[in-house]
């Protein structure tokens, strides 16, 4: 999937951070495939989820200050609700 050139800037950010996630997941399968030493491999999954919740946390600063006041206005229920789902999604 190409990056599109009309991304807002922190969904590019957050692209970026993905497919860094997604070279250091395929790192992290290279490793367990040549039976590397567990320590290792842990610390790569670290820096995986690391890098995952940047993203989350990326995405989620640029639908509060973009997307969220919207949708208030067009249905403040839903928003809240959606809002409240990717909270607990989040922790």
């Amino acid at each position: 999937m190409a990056s599109k050139p009309n991304l807002p800037t922190g969904k590019e950010k957050s692209l970026k951070l993905a497919k860094q996630a997604r070279g250091t997941l395929d790192t992290v399968i290279a490793m367990i495939e040549d039976n590397v030493y567990c320590p290792e491999i842990i610390q790569q999954t670290d820096s995986v989820m690391g890098l995952l919740r940047s993203v989350e946390r990326s995405l989620l600063a640029g639908h509060l200050d973009t997307c969220v006041e919207k949708r208030l206005r067009e249905d403040k229920s839903a928003a809240i609700r959606e809002l409240m789902k990717i909270y607990r999604l989040s922790n």
